[in-house]
């Protein structure tokens, strides 16, 4: 299943529910490929900076981070953008450590790594960048099922434990022409410090507190269950496992074919995840951060009819001054390839929604004002 062009265009229409000011815009939306030669245009500002990049963290975004990096390098034969994919938790503390030039990642920074965030950098603090629209699919694999649609009381009790096979009378009641087997339920949840965990869990928990009593948190506080490493690891693991269901950013589901289940929303609805349905709970974001610091806030209980509430934004998380000046033109023509409009069109083949144009001018007026 890929993004139709009505959810890209609605995803980029979403211009006026934020209270962000738009700084600029973008207008062509074609990736340049001269390689090696450099190009700059309103939509592609890409200037060919030279060297190497080195940055970690969030599988959410791998897929998106790969589209950026071919796309670019295509067009800059001296760039080398190395991206390692090995969690969010992960990639800031590599941020932290100074071992990488940015991080990856679905969760802000947390209270105590902010100020060790901030002493990295020096001379201005860490700041985060919204780089992609990234919904969170609730795939699972249940032989002779399909269309599989959930309340969201019902997904916080089976990822509770509270129900644990899919005959079950909630599940029952979500489905009533299907036929469910009594299989037994395999829950699946990430092993590795992840922003997606960090983001379902606080789905969970805002939706149904009653019966999600673990908190949130970038590792796994839940029951019981399968651990795999990384999104891909959940992939391949529900890709052939009978009766097992898990989450994972919504461009593994459609790299791996899985089933994706309807989710209710706040209108009372069971919403299918495609670009429009998850642009339009974006759309309810709000900022929390304050300055450059572009946090966003998702309302899981948004009532916009057909919103599919299950969504994270991901951050790129830099530093606002203090980058290594040998870096930093490479840091900030890379980062504005992928804020543009081209960049943001570029990662809806695997998977993306693109940010509302308000929110994407914010982040590239952001990424032009780095020292």
């Amino acid at each position: 299943m890929k993004l139709q062009r009505h959810g890209i265009l609605a995803g980029l229409a979403l211009t006026a529910t934020f209270a962000l000011a738009a700084c600029g815009s973008d207008n062509n939306t074609t990736p340049p490929a001269n390689a090696g030669g450099g190009s700059s245009s309103a939509s592609n500002p890409i200037a060919c900076a030279s060297g190497t990049l080195n940055a970690a963290g969030s599988t959410a975004q791998q897929n998106a981070i790969n589209e950026w990096v071919k796309d670019y390098q295509t067009s800059c034969s001296g760039a080398n953008i190395v991206y390692t994919g090995n969690g969010s938790g992960a990639g800031q503390q590599a941020f932290i450590s100074g071992t990488a030039d940015f991080a990856g990642s679905d969760s802000a920074l947390t209270a105590a790594d902010q100020p060790k965030a901030d002493a990295r950098c020096k001379t201005g603090p860490a700041i985060h960048l919204p780089m992609a629209v990234g919904p969170i699919a609730v795939v699972y694999n249940v032989q002779g099922v399909t269309n599989l649609q959930l309340k969201p009381a019902t997904l916080a009790k089976i990822f509770a434990g509270k129900i644990t096979t899919w005959n079950d009378a909630a599940i029952k009641a979500d489905n009533p022409s299907a036929t469910l087997p009594s299989t037994k339920i395999l829950t699946v949840h990430r092993s590795d410090s992840s922003g997606t965990s960090d983001n379902f869990t606080k789905y969970l928990g805002t939706v149904d507190a009653a019966d999600w009593t673990f908190g949130h948190d970038k590792t796994w506080k839940g029951p019981g269950g399968d651990a795999e490493k990384g999104s891909d690891g959940i992939a391949s693991l529900l890709g052939k496992t009978d009766g097992a269901i898990g989450y994972v950013e919504w461009s593994f589901a459609q790299a791996d074919s899985l089933n994706v289940a309807k989710v209710g929303n706040g209108a009372g609805e069971f919403a299918t995840l495609d670009g429009d349905s998850a642009g339009k709970t974006i759309a309810s974001a709000k900022t929390t951060g304050s300055g450059d610091d572009m946090q966003l806030s998702i309302d899981y209980n948004t009532t916009a009819a057909g919103a599919y509430p299950i969504v994270l934004v991901t951050y790129e998380i830099v530093c606002e001054k203090g980058n290594d000046a040998t870096k930093l033109p490479l840091l900030k023509d890379f980062l504005s390839y992928t804020a543009s409009t081209g960049g943001q069109q570029a990662i809806t083949k695997v998977g993306y929604a693109p940010l509302p144009d308000s929110v994407r001018a914010k982040v590239a007026s952001t990424v032009s004002n780095l020292s």
